[in-house]
């Protein structure tokens, strides 16, 4: 079949669609919700994002689910919805856990602290932020839009596939606030040691004494063991 549109682009190169590259740091990311319309909607299972054909195949038969292209301007076009809650990982170092707490606005980042102190930009850095002392104060603050929310940054390979690179998980979540220090403890407890842990999403429910029912999902890390590397097998005799 002839190709009869090939020089089109002559006469307009800047149109003509560009390779689409990929970051080589992460080969995709692990999400706990998706929006439907404007809405945001939690999910009870592990949703992947990736711009690798191969890493979304690979999610799949590892995870459950299926690789399809979602809407989307970043590189990750493809989504797996996997039919898995919890994934077995290996984090590198407490180095690959980050935490802070981040507001945005119409011009991008425009509160960056770590509770105490402004984080960036540099001239405001150590300055005190302003930031209520009080935990429930700080998730007023938050939800109201005129105080940052947690942006917690954890960065993993799959213990059942640790060759195809990194991920990233990114999370809001007060509840992992809450418990963070305690995880950072358990890895640096290997002192500089790979460690397997399990990243989960937990769903929590329970009735308040006014009769309320009340049931979210929260993101959920345990810390295993030491990583270990298989040994290869000896050659055959």
């Amino acid at each position: 079949m002839a190709d009869n549109i090939r020089r089109i682009w002559e006469t307009d190169p800047d149109s003509k669609p560009r390779e689409r590259q990929f970051s080589d740091d992460f080969v995709g990311r692990f999400r706990s919700g998706r929006l439907v319309g404007k809405q945001p909607e939690a999910l009870n299972h592990w949703r992947v994002t990736t711009g690798d054909p191969v890493v979304a195949a690979e999610i799949a038969r590892l995870m459950g689910g299926e690789s399809e292209e979602w809407d989307t301007d970043k590189e990750d076009n493809l989504e797996v919805l996997t039919e898995s809650a919890s994934v077995e990982i290996i984090i590198e170092s407490s180095d690959k856990i980050d935490a802070s707490m981040k507001l945005f606005g119409m011009t991008g980042l425009v509160h960056h602290c770590d509770g105490v102190e402004f984080l960036s930009p540099d001239e405001d850095k150590g300055v005190p932020c302003g930031c209520p002392p009080l935990l429930q104060d700080r998730k007023d603050k938050a939800k109201a839009g005129r105080g940052p929310k947690p942006s917690i940054d954890i960065v993993f390979k799959l213990a059942a596939a640790p060759e195809i690179g990194l991920f990233r998980f990114n999370s809001g979540s007060w509840e992992l606030v809450k418990v963070l220090h305690n995880v950072l403890a358990d890895v640096d407890a290997y002192e500089g040691r790979p460690v397997r842990a399990t990243l989960s999403i937990e769903n929590v429910s329970y009735t308040t004494k006014a009769g309320r029912d009340v049931s979210y999902n929260k993101p959920v890390v345990k810390v295993l063991s030491a990583y270990e590397v298989a040994a290869p097998l000896a050659d055959a005799a």
